[in-house]
Protein backbone atom coordinates (compact mmCIF):
# COMPACT_ATOMS: atom_id res chain seq x y z
CA UNK A 1 0.00 0.00 0.00
CA UNK A 2 1.61 3.63 -1.16
CA UNK A 3 1.99 6.50 1.39
CA UNK A 4 -0.57 8.35 -1.16
CA UNK A 5 -3.18 5.76 -0.56
CA UNK A 6 -3.15 6.47 3.28
CA UNK A 7 -3.24 9.66 3.12
CA UNK A 8 -5.63 9.72 0.88
CA UNK A 9 -8.03 7.50 2.80
CA UNK A 10 -7.34 9.92 5.91
CA UNK A 11 -8.63 12.93 3.27
CA UNK A 12 -11.32 11.05 2.78
CA UNK A 13 -12.25 9.93 6.23
CA UNK A 14 -12.60 13.82 7.20
CA UNK A 15 -14.45 15.12 4.75
CA UNK A 16 -17.06 12.19 5.06
CA UNK A 17 -17.12 12.64 8.73
CA UNK A 18 -17.40 16.48 8.06
CA UNK A 19 -20.32 16.11 5.64
CA UNK A 20 -22.20 13.45 8.30
CA UNK A 21 -21.95 16.06 10.84
CA UNK A 22 -24.02 18.20 9.07
CA UNK A 23 -26.21 16.32 7.45
CA UNK A 24 -30.17 17.03 8.69
CA UNK A 25 -32.06 14.92 10.69
CA UNK A 26 -29.24 13.35 11.85
CA UNK A 27 -29.53 12.96 15.54
CA UNK A 28 -28.04 15.18 17.80
CA UNK A 29 -24.59 13.52 19.14
CA UNK A 30 -24.81 10.70 16.66
CA UNK A 31 -21.27 11.80 14.76
CA UNK A 32 -17.88 10.52 14.44
CA UNK A 33 -15.63 13.00 15.87
CA UNK A 34 -15.08 11.17 19.20
CA UNK A 35 -14.41 8.17 18.04
CA UNK A 36 -11.96 10.04 15.19
CA UNK A 37 -9.95 11.42 18.80
CA UNK A 38 -9.54 7.81 19.87
CA UNK A 39 -8.69 6.35 16.68
CA UNK A 40 -6.12 9.31 16.25
CA UNK A 41 -5.10 8.70 19.18
CA UNK A 42 -4.61 4.97 19.27
CA UNK A 43 -2.35 4.52 15.25
CA UNK A 44 -0.89 7.81 14.81
CA UNK A 45 2.76 7.89 16.85
CA UNK A 46 3.71 11.58 16.53
CA UNK A 47 0.94 12.16 19.00
CA UNK A 48 0.81 15.66 17.88
CA UNK A 49 -0.70 14.60 14.66
CA UNK A 50 -2.81 12.31 16.20
CA UNK A 51 -4.89 15.26 17.69
CA UNK A 52 -5.52 16.92 14.35
CA UNK A 53 -8.04 13.82 12.53
CA UNK A 54 -11.03 15.09 14.90
CA UNK A 55 -10.09 18.42 14.88
CA UNK A 56 -9.78 19.36 11.00
CA UNK A 57 -13.24 17.42 10.88
CA UNK A 58 -14.68 19.69 13.68
CA UNK A 59 -13.60 22.88 11.82
CA UNK A 60 -14.73 21.70 8.09
CA UNK A 61 -18.32 20.99 9.17
CA UNK A 62 -17.86 23.73 11.72
CA UNK A 63 -17.55 26.11 8.12
CA UNK A 64 -19.91 24.10 6.09
CA UNK A 65 -22.78 25.02 9.58
CA UNK A 66 -21.79 28.83 9.52
CA UNK A 67 -21.88 29.25 5.84
CA UNK A 68 -25.35 27.36 5.53
CA UNK A 69 -26.04 29.75 8.38
CA UNK A 70 -24.85 33.04 6.99
CA UNK A 71 -26.86 31.94 3.69
CA UNK A 72 -30.19 31.51 5.23
CA UNK A 73 -30.03 27.73 4.90
CA UNK A 74 -29.36 26.38 7.88
CA UNK A 75 -30.41 27.40 11.58
CA UNK A 76 -27.13 26.58 13.62
CA UNK A 77 -24.15 28.97 13.88
CA UNK A 78 -20.39 27.05 13.03
CA UNK A 79 -18.73 30.00 14.76
CA UNK A 80 -19.59 31.07 18.24
CA UNK A 81 -18.27 32.24 21.38
CA UNK A 82 -16.61 29.44 23.77
CA UNK A 83 -15.72 27.11 20.11
CA UNK A 84 -12.54 26.82 21.30
CA UNK A 85 -13.51 25.10 24.48
CA UNK A 86 -15.28 22.84 22.57
CA UNK A 87 -12.04 21.76 20.32
CA UNK A 88 -9.90 21.60 23.20
CA UNK A 89 -12.47 19.26 24.73
CA UNK A 90 -12.86 17.12 21.50
CA UNK A 91 -8.82 17.28 21.61
CA UNK A 92 -8.74 15.49 25.23
CA UNK A 93 -10.76 12.82 23.62
CA UNK A 94 -7.59 12.21 21.62
CA UNK A 95 -6.18 10.43 25.30
CA UNK A 96 -7.98 7.61 25.11
CA UNK A 97 -6.30 6.15 22.26
CA UNK A 98 -3.08 6.10 23.84
CA UNK A 99 -4.02 3.75 25.89
CA UNK A 100 -5.15 1.11 23.16
CA UNK A 101 -2.40 -1.21 21.81
CA UNK A 102 -2.32 -3.93 19.61
CA UNK A 103 -6.21 -4.02 18.66
CA UNK A 104 -7.19 -4.46 22.13
CA UNK A 105 -10.82 -4.82 21.69
CA UNK A 106 -11.77 -4.67 25.33
CA UNK A 107 -9.33 -1.04 25.60
CA UNK A 108 -11.21 -0.04 22.54
CA UNK A 109 -14.37 -0.45 24.13
CA UNK A 110 -13.84 0.71 27.39
CA UNK A 111 -12.36 4.38 25.38
CA UNK A 112 -16.16 4.35 23.30
CA UNK A 113 -17.92 4.11 26.79
CA UNK A 114 -15.26 6.62 28.53
CA UNK A 115 -14.15 9.13 26.07
CA UNK A 116 -17.99 10.72 25.43
CA UNK A 117 -19.31 10.13 29.42
CA UNK A 118 -16.15 12.41 29.99
CA UNK A 119 -16.86 15.06 27.28
CA UNK A 120 -20.37 14.79 28.80
CA UNK A 121 -19.79 15.67 31.91
CA UNK A 122 -16.90 18.32 31.40
CA UNK A 123 -18.88 20.25 28.82
CA UNK A 124 -21.86 20.38 30.23
CA UNK A 125 -20.14 21.49 33.78
CA UNK A 126 -18.12 24.21 31.64
CA UNK A 127 -21.85 25.47 29.90
CA UNK A 128 -23.33 25.35 33.28
CA UNK A 129 -20.19 27.42 34.81
CA UNK A 130 -19.73 29.81 31.96
CA UNK A 131 -21.12 33.39 32.46
CA UNK A 132 -21.65 33.64 28.65
CA UNK A 133 -25.65 34.43 27.59
CA UNK A 134 -25.35 32.07 25.12
CA UNK A 135 -24.30 28.78 27.00
CA UNK A 136 -26.87 26.23 27.69
CA UNK A 137 -30.23 27.20 29.67
CA UNK A 138 -28.77 29.65 32.16
CA UNK A 139 -28.93 26.98 34.79
CA UNK A 140 -28.41 28.71 38.45
CA UNK A 141 -24.51 28.67 39.68
CA UNK A 142 -25.54 25.92 42.26
CA UNK A 143 -25.06 22.40 42.77
CA UNK A 144 -29.20 21.67 41.98
CA UNK A 145 -28.46 24.05 38.69
CA UNK A 146 -25.39 22.15 37.66
CA UNK A 147 -27.50 18.70 37.79
CA UNK A 148 -30.16 20.82 35.15
CA UNK A 149 -27.70 21.49 33.26
CA UNK A 150 -26.35 17.49 33.43
CA UNK A 151 -29.85 17.00 32.57
CA UNK A 152 -30.47 19.40 29.63
CA UNK A 153 -27.44 17.43 28.06
CA UNK A 154 -28.66 14.02 29.03
CA UNK A 155 -30.81 13.31 25.92
CA UNK A 156 -28.11 14.10 23.56
CA UNK A 157 -25.51 11.23 25.97
CA UNK A 158 -26.72 7.61 24.85
CA UNK A 159 -26.47 8.99 20.98
CA UNK A 160 -22.78 10.02 21.71
CA UNK A 161 -21.86 6.31 23.45
CA UNK A 162 -24.06 4.64 20.39
CA UNK A 163 -22.13 7.04 17.77
CA UNK A 164 -18.45 6.52 19.01
CA UNK A 165 -19.27 2.07 19.51
CA UNK A 166 -20.34 2.45 16.17
CA UNK A 167 -17.61 4.54 14.14
CA UNK A 168 -14.85 2.69 16.51
CA UNK A 169 -16.12 -0.81 15.33
CA UNK A 170 -16.15 1.37 11.81
CA UNK A 171 -12.76 2.43 11.73
CA UNK A 172 -10.33 -0.06 13.81
CA UNK A 173 -12.53 -2.79 11.71
CA UNK A 174 -11.73 -0.96 8.74
CA UNK A 175 -8.14 -0.49 9.87
CA UNK A 176 -7.65 -3.88 10.85
CA UNK A 177 -8.66 -5.60 7.22
CA UNK A 178 -6.34 -2.87 5.64
CA UNK A 179 -3.42 -3.73 7.71
CA UNK A 180 -4.26 -7.45 7.35
CA UNK A 181 -3.77 -7.56 3.70
CA UNK A 182 -0.93 -5.08 3.43
CA UNK A 183 2.58 -6.46 3.19
CA UNK A 184 3.99 -3.25 5.01
CA UNK A 185 2.05 -2.44 8.34
CA UNK A 186 -0.17 0.30 8.04
CA UNK A 187 0.57 2.10 10.92
CA UNK A 188 4.08 2.23 9.68
CA UNK A 189 3.26 4.14 6.17
CA UNK A 190 1.36 6.28 8.69
CA UNK A 191 3.82 7.62 10.67
CA UNK A 192 6.35 7.41 7.61
CA UNK A 193 4.32 9.77 5.53
CA UNK A 194 4.27 12.37 8.75
CA UNK A 195 7.88 12.10 8.80
CA UNK A 196 7.96 12.51 4.85
CA UNK A 197 5.19 14.53 4.45
CA UNK A 198 7.00 17.31 2.19
CA UNK A 199 7.82 14.51 -0.26
CA UNK A 200 4.90 11.95 -0.37
CA UNK A 201 3.90 13.56 -3.38
CA UNK A 202 6.91 13.52 -5.72
CA UNK A 203 6.67 10.22 -6.74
Amino acid sequence: MKIKQIVTGFILLIVIASLYRIMPGRPYGFAPQIAMAIFGGAIIKDKKFAFLLPLLSMFISDAFFEILYRNGVGNLRGFYDGQVTNYLLFGLMTFFGFFIKNFNVGRIAIASIAAPTVYFFLSNFLIWASSSPFAGLQRPKTFNGLLLCLGDGLPFYPWSVAATFVFSAILFGSYFLVAKNSLQPVHELVNKYILLSPLAFLD
